[in-house]
């Protein structure tokens, strides 16, 4: 499946134009390598997204082309998350 269309299903990032501008700027590493909007994932792959001041880690755990809402964190788990500038603490 392509980056930007996983990125959109599991609702990691809302809209796939957006995922796909993001991906395109090189903000997204899969597997520790720059990644391009069309890059393909897989089951097992650990994509780094920095998008805002949030740099997320995650690992895709399921792929499917469609899914509710409720199923989406199934899609992948959650290695770290942290934001740049965290003045909540």
């Amino acid at each position: 499946m392509r980056l930007d269309k996983f990125l959109k299903i599991s609702r990691i990032i809302k809209r796939r134009t957006i995922a796909k501008e993001v991906a395109d700027k090189g903000r997204i590493q899969l597997n520790g390598l720059v990644a391009k909007s069309s890059s393909d994932v897989k089951i097992g792959d650990e994509l780094t997204i920095s998008f805002g001041n949030k740099t997320m880690v995650v690992k895709i755990e399921k792929i499917v082309e469609s899914t509710k809402k409720e199923e989406t964190k199934e899609m992948y788990t959650v290695i770290s998350e942290e934001s740049k500038n965290d003045e909540s603490k």
